[in-house]
Protein backbone atom coordinates (compact mmCIF):
# COMPACT_ATOMS: atom_id res chain seq x y z
CA UNK A 1 0.00 0.00 0.00
CA UNK A 2 2.97 2.19 0.99
CA UNK A 3 4.59 1.31 -2.42
CA UNK A 4 1.61 2.35 -3.98
CA UNK A 5 1.00 5.72 -2.68
CA UNK A 6 4.81 6.78 -3.12
CA UNK A 7 4.67 5.45 -6.95
CA UNK A 8 1.17 7.88 -7.10
CA UNK A 9 3.36 10.61 -5.92
CA UNK A 10 6.40 10.28 -8.17
CA UNK A 11 3.83 9.80 -11.31
CA UNK A 12 1.58 13.45 -10.08
CA UNK A 13 5.40 15.29 -10.10
CA UNK A 14 6.38 13.52 -13.61
CA UNK A 15 3.10 15.20 -14.45
CA UNK A 16 3.82 18.43 -13.05
CA UNK A 17 0.65 18.55 -10.80
CA UNK A 18 0.88 21.96 -9.43
CA UNK A 19 1.89 22.02 -5.51
CA UNK A 20 0.93 24.90 -2.86
CA UNK A 21 3.72 27.77 -3.05
CA UNK A 22 5.45 28.06 0.09
CA UNK A 23 6.82 31.73 1.04
CA UNK A 24 9.49 33.26 3.11
CA UNK A 25 7.19 35.53 5.08
CA UNK A 26 3.65 35.71 5.51
CA UNK A 27 2.06 38.50 3.80
CA UNK A 28 0.40 39.95 6.60
CA UNK A 29 3.59 39.74 8.96
CA UNK A 30 5.20 41.80 6.20
CA UNK A 31 3.05 44.47 6.90
CA UNK A 32 4.33 45.11 10.47
CA UNK A 33 5.09 48.74 10.28
CA UNK A 34 1.31 49.81 9.51
CA UNK A 35 -0.52 47.79 11.12
CA UNK A 36 1.69 46.54 14.40
CA UNK A 37 0.90 47.50 18.01
CA UNK A 38 4.36 49.88 17.07
CA UNK A 39 1.42 51.88 15.00
CA UNK A 40 -1.02 51.43 18.24
CA UNK A 41 1.28 53.04 20.59
CA UNK A 42 1.92 55.70 18.01
CA UNK A 43 -2.09 56.82 18.50
CA UNK A 44 -2.02 56.13 22.51
CA UNK A 45 0.71 58.91 22.83
CA UNK A 46 -1.48 61.20 21.16
CA UNK A 47 -4.48 61.41 23.59
CA UNK A 48 -4.60 58.38 25.40
CA UNK A 49 -1.83 58.39 27.86
CA UNK A 50 -3.48 56.17 30.44
CA UNK A 51 -4.11 53.64 28.04
CA UNK A 52 -0.58 53.83 27.10
CA UNK A 53 0.54 53.25 30.55
CA UNK A 54 -1.58 50.25 31.38
CA UNK A 55 -0.21 48.88 27.91
CA UNK A 56 3.35 49.57 28.72
CA UNK A 57 3.15 48.54 32.14
CA UNK A 58 4.79 51.94 32.64
CA UNK A 59 4.82 55.52 31.84
CA UNK A 60 5.86 57.07 28.55
CA UNK A 61 8.79 58.76 30.29
CA UNK A 62 9.92 55.64 31.61
CA UNK A 63 9.21 53.50 28.48
CA UNK A 64 12.18 56.16 26.78
CA UNK A 65 14.42 56.09 29.58
CA UNK A 66 14.47 52.27 29.31
CA UNK A 67 14.76 52.34 25.23
CA UNK A 68 17.35 54.67 25.82
CA UNK A 69 19.48 52.47 28.24
CA UNK A 70 18.98 49.26 25.86
CA UNK A 71 18.22 50.27 22.23
CA UNK A 72 22.23 50.22 21.61
CA UNK A 73 22.37 46.54 22.78
CA UNK A 74 19.07 45.13 20.84
CA UNK A 75 19.36 46.79 17.75
CA UNK A 76 20.42 44.74 14.73
CA UNK A 77 21.33 45.94 11.46
CA UNK A 78 19.01 45.83 7.39
CA UNK A 79 19.96 43.76 5.32
CA UNK A 80 18.95 43.98 1.10
CA UNK A 81 16.32 41.66 2.10
CA UNK A 82 14.46 43.09 4.53
CA UNK A 83 14.39 45.51 7.18
CA UNK A 84 15.45 44.62 10.90
CA UNK A 85 13.05 44.88 13.83
CA UNK A 86 13.69 47.81 15.56
CA UNK A 87 14.90 48.04 19.29
CA UNK A 88 11.14 49.74 20.08
CA UNK A 89 9.43 46.85 18.49
CA UNK A 90 11.53 44.03 20.27
CA UNK A 91 11.29 46.49 23.60
CA UNK A 92 7.59 46.96 23.17
CA UNK A 93 6.94 42.89 22.72
CA UNK A 94 9.72 41.70 25.52
CA UNK A 95 7.42 43.93 28.03
CA UNK A 96 4.18 42.38 26.91
CA UNK A 97 5.52 39.01 27.04
CA UNK A 98 6.31 39.46 30.48
CA UNK A 99 2.46 41.92 31.33
CA UNK A 100 0.78 39.09 30.28
CA UNK A 101 2.37 35.96 30.17
CA UNK A 102 0.88 35.44 26.45
CA UNK A 103 2.50 32.57 24.29
CA UNK A 104 4.47 33.74 21.24
CA UNK A 105 1.97 31.98 19.01
CA UNK A 106 -0.44 34.57 20.87
CA UNK A 107 2.01 37.04 20.57
CA UNK A 108 2.53 37.28 16.83
CA UNK A 109 -0.76 38.60 16.09
CA UNK A 110 -0.85 42.26 17.87
CA UNK A 111 3.44 42.43 17.35
CA UNK A 112 3.25 41.03 13.84
CA UNK A 113 6.21 38.87 14.96
CA UNK A 114 6.72 35.23 13.91
CA UNK A 115 7.08 33.25 16.82
CA UNK A 116 10.20 32.09 15.85
CA UNK A 117 11.86 35.69 15.79
CA UNK A 118 10.01 36.23 19.34
CA UNK A 119 11.53 33.19 20.53
CA UNK A 120 15.20 35.02 19.94
CA UNK A 121 14.54 38.44 20.07
CA UNK A 122 12.75 38.10 24.22
CA UNK A 123 15.27 36.13 25.93
CA UNK A 124 17.71 38.31 24.24
CA UNK A 125 16.30 41.52 25.31
CA UNK A 126 15.27 40.25 28.56
CA UNK A 127 18.92 39.09 29.20
CA UNK A 128 20.03 42.78 27.78
CA UNK A 129 17.78 44.50 30.23
CA UNK A 130 19.17 42.40 33.02
CA UNK A 131 22.76 43.60 32.06
CA UNK A 132 21.95 47.21 31.85
CA UNK A 133 19.93 47.13 34.83
CA UNK A 134 21.43 45.28 37.63
CA UNK A 135 24.79 47.41 38.31
CA UNK A 136 21.97 50.73 39.34
CA UNK A 137 19.01 49.07 40.12
CA UNK A 138 19.63 45.55 41.61
CA UNK A 139 22.82 46.02 43.35
CA UNK A 140 23.99 43.91 46.81
CA UNK A 141 25.59 46.51 49.25
CA UNK A 142 29.36 46.17 49.62
CA UNK A 143 30.65 48.28 52.73
CA UNK A 144 29.77 48.81 56.12
CA UNK A 145 28.12 51.82 55.62
CA UNK A 146 25.90 50.87 52.83
CA UNK A 147 24.49 47.86 55.05
CA UNK A 148 24.24 50.47 57.99
CA UNK A 149 21.68 52.41 55.78
CA UNK A 150 20.00 49.20 54.90
CA UNK A 151 19.61 48.37 58.99
CA UNK A 152 18.50 51.76 59.33
CA UNK A 153 15.73 51.21 57.21
CA UNK A 154 14.81 48.22 58.43
CA UNK A 155 14.43 49.60 61.54
CA UNK A 156 12.88 52.75 61.08
CA UNK A 157 10.17 51.12 59.01
CA UNK A 158 9.78 47.21 60.59
CA UNK A 159 11.31 48.19 64.03
CA UNK A 160 13.83 45.67 63.47
CA UNK A 161 17.57 46.77 63.69
CA UNK A 162 20.79 45.27 61.96
CA UNK A 163 18.95 44.02 59.06
CA UNK A 164 20.33 43.74 55.88
CA UNK A 165 17.62 42.02 54.28
CA UNK A 166 14.76 39.35 54.24
CA UNK A 167 15.29 36.16 52.45
CA UNK A 168 13.07 34.02 50.35
CA UNK A 169 12.64 31.37 47.59
CA UNK A 170 9.87 31.22 44.77
CA UNK A 171 9.24 28.52 42.69
CA UNK A 172 8.49 29.92 38.65
CA UNK A 173 7.02 26.62 36.81
CA UNK A 174 8.27 25.50 33.97
CA UNK A 175 7.16 23.23 31.34
CA UNK A 176 9.36 19.85 31.62
CA UNK A 177 12.65 19.92 29.92
CA UNK A 178 12.86 17.15 27.07
CA UNK A 179 14.50 13.61 29.41
CA UNK A 180 14.85 15.62 32.08
CA UNK A 181 12.85 12.71 34.20
CA UNK A 182 12.58 14.49 37.99
CA UNK A 183 14.82 16.81 38.20
CA UNK A 184 13.03 19.82 38.01
CA UNK A 185 9.74 18.22 39.54
CA UNK A 186 9.26 19.81 43.27
CA UNK A 187 7.16 18.96 46.18
CA UNK A 188 4.29 21.00 45.26
CA UNK A 189 3.81 18.84 42.28
CA UNK A 190 5.11 20.18 39.11
CA UNK A 191 8.40 21.57 37.64
CA UNK A 192 9.89 24.65 38.60
CA UNK A 193 12.94 26.51 39.08
CA UNK A 194 13.79 28.50 42.36
CA UNK A 195 14.53 32.23 42.28
CA UNK A 196 15.88 33.05 46.04
CA UNK A 197 15.90 36.48 46.82
CA UNK A 198 17.31 39.34 49.69
CA UNK A 199 15.03 41.92 49.51
CA UNK A 200 15.02 45.17 51.35
CA UNK A 201 13.33 47.70 53.43
CA UNK A 202 11.85 48.95 50.44
CA UNK A 203 10.60 45.84 48.68
CA UNK A 204 13.62 46.30 46.52
CA UNK A 205 15.55 43.03 45.56
CA UNK A 206 19.47 43.55 46.08
CA UNK A 207 20.10 39.89 45.60
CA UNK A 208 18.73 37.45 43.54
CA UNK A 209 20.26 34.47 42.25
CA UNK A 210 18.02 31.68 39.70
CA UNK A 211 18.45 28.60 38.10
CA UNK A 212 18.10 25.91 40.80
CA UNK A 213 16.23 23.08 39.75
CA UNK A 214 12.95 22.39 42.06
CA UNK A 215 13.66 19.40 43.75
CA UNK A 216 15.87 21.33 46.08
CA UNK A 217 14.70 22.78 49.08
CA UNK A 218 15.66 27.10 50.11
CA UNK A 219 18.16 25.99 52.69
CA UNK A 220 19.72 23.46 50.12
CA UNK A 221 19.44 26.71 47.30
CA UNK A 222 21.15 29.34 49.33
CA UNK A 223 24.02 27.35 49.68
CA UNK A 224 24.75 27.41 46.46
CA UNK A 225 25.19 31.18 46.46
CA UNK A 226 27.24 33.00 45.74
CA UNK A 227 25.92 34.97 48.60
CA UNK A 228 25.90 32.61 50.91
CA UNK A 229 29.61 31.77 50.32
CA UNK A 230 30.68 35.23 51.21
CA UNK A 231 28.86 35.05 54.10
CA UNK A 232 30.61 31.64 55.52
CA UNK A 233 33.86 33.87 53.76
CA UNK A 234 32.79 36.99 56.05
CA UNK A 235 33.71 38.72 53.17
CA UNK A 236 30.48 40.81 52.57
CA UNK A 237 31.87 43.61 54.98
CA UNK A 238 28.84 43.08 57.26
CA UNK A 239 29.09 46.24 60.14
CA UNK A 240 30.49 44.58 63.65
CA UNK A 241 29.03 44.17 66.59
CA UNK A 242 30.28 47.19 67.98
CA UNK A 243 28.88 49.46 65.28
CA UNK A 244 25.59 47.95 65.20
CA UNK A 245 22.07 48.80 67.56
CA UNK A 246 22.81 46.70 71.33
CA UNK A 247 25.71 45.26 70.14
CA UNK A 248 23.92 42.63 68.26
CA UNK A 249 24.95 40.78 64.95
CA UNK A 250 24.16 42.37 61.75
CA UNK A 251 21.77 39.67 60.63
CA UNK A 252 19.66 38.77 57.65
CA UNK A 253 15.83 37.68 58.23
CA UNK A 254 14.57 34.05 57.08
CA UNK A 255 11.62 31.25 57.61
CA UNK A 256 11.77 27.92 59.35
CA UNK A 257 13.24 26.03 56.04
CA UNK A 258 16.75 28.05 56.45
CA UNK A 259 19.24 26.85 59.01
CA UNK A 260 20.32 29.25 61.69
CA UNK A 261 23.09 31.08 61.94
CA UNK A 262 25.20 33.71 63.60
CA UNK A 263 24.32 36.26 61.14
CA UNK A 264 20.51 34.49 60.03
CA UNK A 265 17.69 34.30 61.91
CA UNK A 266 14.90 32.22 61.73
CA UNK A 267 11.95 31.50 64.11
CA UNK A 268 11.59 29.31 66.59
CA UNK A 269 9.95 26.16 66.39
CA UNK A 270 6.24 26.43 67.25
CA UNK A 271 5.84 23.71 70.02
CA UNK A 272 6.01 24.93 73.53
CA UNK A 273 6.83 29.05 73.01
CA UNK A 274 7.47 31.19 75.57
CA UNK A 275 6.14 34.16 75.53
CA UNK A 276 8.93 35.89 74.63
CA UNK A 277 9.67 33.42 72.23
CA UNK A 278 6.21 34.65 70.69
CA UNK A 279 7.52 38.49 70.90
CA UNK A 280 10.34 36.98 69.12
CA UNK A 281 8.49 35.01 66.44
CA UNK A 282 5.85 38.18 65.68
CA UNK A 283 8.84 40.50 65.07
CA UNK A 284 11.03 38.54 62.99
CA UNK A 285 7.71 37.70 60.90
CA UNK A 286 7.18 41.53 60.53
CA UNK A 287 10.44 42.05 59.06
CA UNK A 288 10.36 39.22 57.17
CA UNK A 289 7.25 39.77 55.58
CA UNK A 290 8.49 42.26 53.42
CA UNK A 291 10.41 39.42 50.88
CA UNK A 292 6.40 38.03 50.22
CA UNK A 293 5.24 41.39 49.70
CA UNK A 294 7.73 41.78 47.07
CA UNK A 295 7.15 38.29 45.36
CA UNK A 296 3.46 39.16 45.55
CA UNK A 297 3.84 42.60 43.83
CA UNK A 298 6.35 40.80 41.15
CA UNK A 299 3.69 37.84 40.29
CA UNK A 300 1.01 40.43 40.06
CA UNK A 301 2.89 43.13 37.62
CA UNK A 302 4.31 40.79 35.76
CA UNK A 303 2.35 37.79 34.50
CA UNK A 304 4.26 35.58 33.25
CA UNK A 305 4.94 34.24 36.81
CA UNK A 306 1.38 32.76 36.72
CA UNK A 307 1.99 30.38 33.64
CA UNK A 308 4.18 27.66 33.07
CA UNK A 309 6.72 29.26 30.99
CA UNK A 310 8.06 26.95 28.25
CA UNK A 311 11.34 27.59 27.10
CA UNK A 312 14.51 26.13 27.51
CA UNK A 313 15.85 26.89 31.54
CA UNK A 314 19.03 28.89 30.95
CA UNK A 315 16.79 31.66 28.69
CA UNK A 316 14.49 31.62 31.44
CA UNK A 317 16.92 32.45 33.55
CA UNK A 318 17.28 35.85 31.86
CA UNK A 319 13.39 36.36 31.71
CA UNK A 320 13.29 35.95 35.50
CA UNK A 321 16.35 38.28 36.07
CA UNK A 322 15.23 40.66 33.73
CA UNK A 323 11.68 40.99 35.52
CA UNK A 324 13.29 41.31 38.82
CA UNK A 325 15.67 44.06 37.48
CA UNK A 326 12.78 46.08 35.88
CA UNK A 327 10.83 45.20 39.48
CA UNK A 328 13.47 47.68 40.94
CA UNK A 329 13.68 50.23 38.21
CA UNK A 330 10.09 50.87 38.20
CA UNK A 331 10.14 50.85 42.28
CA UNK A 332 12.43 53.48 41.94
CA UNK A 333 11.40 55.13 39.09
CA UNK A 334 7.52 55.22 39.13
CA UNK A 335 7.08 54.05 42.94
CA UNK A 336 3.18 55.11 43.37
CA UNK A 337 2.39 54.03 39.55
CA UNK A 338 4.09 50.39 40.11
CA UNK A 339 3.03 49.64 43.28
CA UNK A 340 0.49 51.63 44.86
CA UNK A 341 0.00 51.84 48.84
CA UNK A 342 -2.88 49.44 48.31
CA UNK A 343 -0.77 46.80 47.08
CA UNK A 344 0.88 46.10 50.04
CA UNK A 345 0.21 44.61 53.66
CA UNK A 346 -0.67 46.48 56.51
CA UNK A 347 -1.01 46.52 60.50
CA UNK A 348 -3.99 47.47 62.23
CA UNK A 349 -2.39 48.38 65.29
CA UNK A 350 -4.98 48.89 67.43
CA UNK A 351 -6.71 45.77 66.61
CA UNK A 352 -3.33 43.43 66.05
CA UNK A 353 -4.83 42.61 62.47
CA UNK A 354 -2.64 42.69 59.10
CA UNK A 355 -4.66 43.56 56.00
CA UNK A 356 -3.86 41.93 52.99
CA UNK A 357 -2.87 44.12 50.12
CA UNK A 358 -5.37 44.56 46.99
CA UNK A 359 -3.23 42.03 44.69
CA UNK A 360 -3.43 39.15 42.84
CA UNK A 361 -0.77 36.07 44.88
CA UNK A 362 -0.65 33.13 42.70
CA UNK A 363 0.37 29.27 44.54
CA UNK A 364 4.25 30.28 43.55
CA UNK A 365 4.70 32.29 46.30
CA UNK A 366 6.94 31.37 48.83
CA UNK A 367 8.39 28.15 49.70
CA UNK A 368 7.61 25.95 52.59
CA UNK A 369 9.96 22.93 52.05
CA UNK A 370 11.71 22.60 55.51
CA UNK A 371 15.04 22.27 55.78
CA UNK A 372 16.29 22.72 59.68
CA UNK A 373 19.83 21.23 59.15
CA UNK A 374 21.69 23.44 61.80
CA UNK A 375 25.13 24.96 60.64
CA UNK A 376 27.86 24.34 63.40
CA UNK A 377 28.30 27.97 64.84
CA UNK A 378 28.20 28.06 68.13
CA UNK A 379 27.29 31.57 69.12
CA UNK A 380 23.85 31.35 66.35
CA UNK A 381 21.53 30.00 69.09
CA UNK A 382 23.07 32.73 71.33
CA UNK A 383 22.64 35.81 69.06
CA UNK A 384 18.48 34.98 68.45
CA UNK A 385 18.06 34.70 72.33
CA UNK A 386 20.35 38.03 72.18
CA UNK A 387 17.34 39.69 70.00
CA UNK A 388 14.47 38.07 72.07
CA UNK A 389 15.93 40.16 74.73
CA UNK A 390 15.91 42.96 73.09
CA UNK A 391 12.93 42.67 71.63
CA UNK A 392 11.12 42.27 75.38
CA UNK A 393 13.51 44.58 77.00
CA UNK A 394 15.20 48.22 75.40
CA UNK A 395 13.72 47.22 71.93
CA UNK A 396 9.76 46.37 72.75
CA UNK A 397 7.18 48.78 71.01
CA UNK A 398 3.98 49.56 72.95
CA UNK A 399 1.85 47.38 70.36
CA UNK A 400 3.72 43.86 70.21
CA UNK A 401 1.96 42.48 72.89
CA UNK A 402 -1.75 42.64 70.81
CA UNK A 403 -0.25 41.12 67.90
CA UNK A 404 0.96 38.45 70.24
CA UNK A 405 -2.17 37.86 72.16
CA UNK A 406 -4.20 38.07 68.69
CA UNK A 407 -2.33 35.14 66.91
Amino acid sequence: MLRRKRCAMFILSVLGEPQEKRVWVKSWLRDREASSHISLLRELRLSHHEDLTNYLRMSEENFQKLLNLVEIRITKMDTHLRQAITAEERLTATLRFLATGQSFEDLKFPTRISPQALGKIIPETCRQLYLVLKDSYLKLPNSEEEWQQTGKDFENRWNFPNCGGAIDGKHIRIKKPPNSGSYFYNYKGFCSIVLMAIVNADYQFIYVNIGCNGRVSDGGVIECTGFYTKLLNKSLNLPPNSANKANLNFVFVADDAFALHENVLKPYPQRQLTYDQRIFNYRLSRARRIVENAFGILSSRFRIFHTEINLNPEKIDFIVLAACALHNFLRKEAKALYMPSNSLDVEDIDSGEVIRGDRVEDQLVGLRQGYNRQVLCENAKDNRDNYKKYFVGEGAVSWQNKFVTNN
